[in-house]
């Protein structure tokens, strides 16, 4: 009506036919009759495909662009395009060193740019003939990061205008199982940095979810009334999913196949490093306004967080470095609150120093690392946020490099956020890369404040430092990083490599870290083989020539891995020489495994005739990635499950002096080659006192009893168990230990849980646990003490059976000679046996010929006690040896010093000595 009325000097008839013009050009724009997105992720490896069709309705050529917005870490694979009758292919190959070396169509191309946060978008421009068809498939891999205890797998939906048939399906293959899964609202930016508060609307309309413990099944088919309730323009936004793989405390997982293998760490239940941290704040002009009001309120919400044995400053700078303190202050209520107070009246003014605040922010950390002696037991780290570039001071980029890598030595890393358009994000990246740290861009537009919490909660929980992977130089090669920094919380730790011998049954590994006070030590062997690849495992193609057709998920995996850390390391180096031989390496494997990387270029080739079939599956096979799988992908014939535990052998002989059974007690005497044997019928509940040497050597162990109903026929009224061995040692430090069936509690200052259904070993000073999965624990202290806990587990146990626990000395000789208890105070006694002076003479070395149990008493002399004894067999160590040996009845009444009271512990740390050795109790 405005056009009639009010705006068209040109008269009405020309007026309403510019009007049916543009109606028609609207009319005509090309249709997307399907827009596709499959992802597979296997193991946290993701192959993702798109696929596009597009229709020109118009009686002219016309031409259309399609973009993909994909994962800044992802690699394209393949892409292909299917213009009217014809093909053209994409080929990844070498990028000169040149610029403007990228083949291009004459009107055919493809160009990559920098999208949205975290995205590059990838376009495609055609031209499409009149009344013809054409069609796009883009493939590319990545991946997934674990952050905050979850893998995010984001899908871009934004096919610009609404889509006749649009369906986004990804599969997720598990084999540790699916912990937890979530599919979260549409997001169309991504400030999703805080992980707080996320917006619990629950999934997209018309997403259906299908999911078994290992497998899980998403798809999102929005109709046409759907997507336009969503965005009327086809921008819908980021289809995102969460989820967590089922994990143990222990080694880690580790997948192999086809010879190549995966080993993913992420520990829990470990008790946090404290921390040393500095907070370095940009507070030039350039941050005026929203940008530090925002960054000030988000540095409130971090002080609030950080714990008690934490050490923290703040540093702002602009054209001259502000210091809070000059040295680390203590967590407390009024230093956080002056701290606060000290952020709150920053003023932006002036330039920025980005060298200097470093240096100072190093000074700072290096002086308070030396001056207490924790280096080992903490982490240093600087968070450091800026917007600009530097102009104050050392502008020079390798130079603010060289100095702060000297001066941070690798015990310094460095966190940095840059904010806006006219940061030097380059150097922030490199400061990160070459300290152990991490980056983290924050748009113009972007919350600067919720994206520095979201960066923060990622890193506010070190659990361990310094930590080395190592596997056998025989059986690994050419695997990919093994020494890591730091490890925080809700991460995760990836390495991937060659295995030497495809034919090999387990692989060995071993992890060394620092947590807090400990030395942590985790040893296993892997069962590995056979190793085939499944039906359907299939990545983009093995370049051709080889004859082993399609690779598999972790080989996809290992060369994803490698040619990341290549490209790292060539961003690091600054050595001309050392740089063109990590782009060489980096080209050659992209090459092989045809990832579109810096160093290589995608070409269109064709076109070339279209054969029958292609409008449906051109290209497929390279692009798609794997066909969805259920079966287990740890190896041939093997369902999805735990993986069985090569049990640890102990590297300490058992000895027979233990107790064990209903419980059965059994003492080794080596010198006369004599074995005695007696029980003990005590009450569920009571605490029975093992091994007392708690004032010369420091090691006490008690054991708890559990009851049971007593077999059909038996001659008990009920049975006794022992459900938890307690073991304190007290030198050189205090450490307590308590064992059960399904885990062990090691509590030296920080509180360490191990489930005894995994096989690890820890270290802490002197003390070392090692679980052996579901059959036994190993207690070394100071190398002279070994104890051997053996773990008794029933699939289905009858009304009479418990699961419980035996305990073997291993080794005594750290024991002293005033080491007293049920099975210590026989330690460092010999015994004989003399004939009953009442009965006949016997000749005892023909025992076997006796029945068991028959046969004349005889004396045992041990501690000055004269014990009558009989002789019996006893099966030990599982049942796995049958012992012959002498039993004193009667609950061994006068084999024992006391009696059975005696022997009661009054809690299961009670250290109390008995029978004239002192009364001390403590904890």
């Amino acid at each position: 009506d405005g056009c009639l009325l009010n705006v068209c000097p040109h008269g009405l008839s020309w007026c309403m036919h510019r009007e049916r013009e543009r109606e028609t050009e609207r009319k005509t724009k090309p249709l997307m009759t399907e827009f596709l997105v499959k992802s597979t992720i296997i193991s946290r490896y993701a192959f993702t495909t798109v696929t596009c069709r597009m229709l020109n309705r118009a009686s002219e050529d016309q031409d259309i662009e399609f973009q993909m917005q994909i994962p800044a870490a992802a690699f394209i694979t393949n892409f292909t395009m299917l213009i009217g009758d014809k093909v053209y292919q994409g080929e990844i190959t070498e990028r000169a060193k040149k610029s403007g070396d990228r083949v291009k169509e004459k009107r055919n191309k493809t160009t990559e740019e920098n999208g949205e946060k975290g995205t590059e978008i990838f376009r495609a421009s055609a031209v499409i003939p009149s009344k013809d068809k054409a069609a796009f498939f883009l493939s590319y891999e990545e991946l997934l990061q674990r952050r905050l205890g979850k893998y995010e797998h984001s899908i871009s939906v934004r096919p610009q205008q609404l889509s006749g048939r649009l369906s986004v399906e990804v599969n997720i293959l598990e084999s540790a199982g699916i912990a937890s899964l979530e599919v979260l609202p549409l997001h169309n930016s991504r400030q999703r940095g805080s992980g707080r508060g996320e917006d619990d609307s629950g999934p997209p309309p018309s997403t259906v979810i299908n999911q078994n413990e290992t497998f899980a099944n998403i798809i999102f088919k929005p109709s046409v009334v759907q997507q336009a309730k969503i965005a009327q323009n086809g921008v819908l936004g980021d289809f995102i999913i969460r989820y967590d793989v089922n994990r143990e405390q222990s080694i880690g997982d580790i997948q192999v196949l086809n010879g190549y293998f995966v080993h993913y760490f992420a520990p829990k239940d470990l008790p946090p490093l404290p921390k040393n941290v500095v907070f370095v704040l940009d507070s030039s002009a350039s941050m005026v306004g929203t940008k530090l009001r925002q960054t000030k309120d988000a540095l409130f919400t971090i002080l609030h967080d950080l714990r008690p044995q934490d050490r923290f400053s703040i540093i702002g700078f602009s054209n001259r470095i502000k210091v809070w303190k000059d040295h680390l202050i203590s967590v407390t209520p009024d230093s956080i609150r002056d701290g606060k107070v000290y952020i709150h009246h920053m003023s932006p003014t002036g330039g920025t120093d980005i060298n200097g605040a470093l240096q100072r922010a190093i000074r700072l950390l290096n002086k308070y690392v030396a001056h207490n002696d924790i280096g080992d037991r903490s982490v240093s780290l600087i968070i450091f946020l800026t917007d600009g570039k530097p102009t104050v001071g050392e502008t020079h980029t390798l130079k603010i490099l060289n100095n702060t890598r000297e001066a941070a030595r690798g015990q310094v890393c460095i966190f940095t956020i840059g904010i806006g358009n006219d940061v030097d994000f380059r150097l922030l990246e490199k400061l990160s890369l070459e300290n152990c740290g991490l980056t983290r861009r924050v748009h113009e537009e972007e919350d600067a404040g919720s994206q520095l919490i979201g960066f923060y909660d990622e890193i506010r929980t070190p659990l361990l430092s310094d930590i080395r992977i190592d596997y056998p130089p025989s059986s690994v090669v050419q695997a990919t990083k093994t020494l890591f920094p730091n490890y925080f919380n809700g991460s995760e730790i990836i390495i991937a490599g060659k295995l030497v011998d495809r034919e090999l049954d387990h692989l060995h590994v071993e992890v060394t870290a620092s947590n807090s006070k400990k030395f942590v030590i985790l040893k296993t062997d892997v069962p590995v083989g056979p190793q085939k690849a499944g039906k359907g495992v299939t990545g983009s193609r093995r370049p051709e020539g080889d004859g082993e057709g399609d690779p598999n998920h972790i080989e996809r995996l290992w060369s994803y891995l490698t040619t990341k850390e290549l490209l790292s390391s060539w961003l690091q180096s600054d050595d001309e020489l050392e740089k063109e031989r990590l782009r060489q390496r980096a080209q050659d494997l992209a090459l092989s495994y045809r990832f579109l990387i810096p160093f290589t270029s995608m070409k269109l080739r064709g076109p070339v005739p279209r054969k029958d079939g292609l409008g449906e599956a051109h290209g497929m096979s390279a692009a798609m990635g794997p066909e969805p799988v259920v079966q287990s992908v740890r190896g041939a014939g093997t369902q999805p499950g735990p993986l069985p535990e090569k049990p640890y052998q102990p590297r300490i002989k058992i000895s027979k002096t233990s107790v064990d059974g209903d419980p059965h007690f059994v003492v080794d005497f080596p010198l006369s080659k004599l074995t005695v044997c007696f029980n003990i019928d005590g009450q569920p509940g009571d605490i029975l006192r093992l091994v007392s040497d708690h004032m010369d050597s420091g090691v006490t162990v008690n054991g708890e009893l559990i009851g049971a109903p007593a077999p059909p026929n038996g001659h008990k009224k009920q049975r006794t168990y022992f459900r938890t061995i307690t073991i304190l040692v007290n030198k050189p430090e205090r450490s307590y230990l308590e064992i059960t069936p399904s885990r062990v509690i090691l509590d030296g200052g920080d509180r360490l849980v191990l489930p005894c259904n995994q096989s690890v070993v820890v270290g802490s000073r002197g003390l070392e646990v090692a679980v052996s999965a579901n059959a036994s624990v190993t207690v070394t202290i100071q190398g002279s003490i070994a104890f051997v806990i053996l773990i008794h587990l029933y699939k289905k146990p009858a009304p009479f059976q418990r699961h419980h626990l035996g305990f073997y000395i291993a080794n005594s000789e750290g024991l002293s000679s005033n080491c007293h208890g049920l099975l210590g105070q026989f330690l460092n006694q010999d015994a004989r046996l003399t004939e009953d002076p009442a009965g006949p003479s016997q000749n005892l070395t023909h025992l076997p010929l006796l029945q068991v149990g028959e046969g004349p008493e005889v004396i045992l002399k041990v501690k000055g006690h004269q014990v009558p004894v009989v002789w019996k067999q006893r099966k030990i160590y599982n049942g796995e040896e049958q012992i012959d040996c002498w039993f004193a009845r009667n609950n061994a009444a006068k084999l024992i010093d006391g009696e059975y009271k005696d022997y009661l512990a009054s809690h299961p740390f009670d250290t109390g000595m008995m029978l004239g050795q002192g009364t001390s109790r403590e904890l």
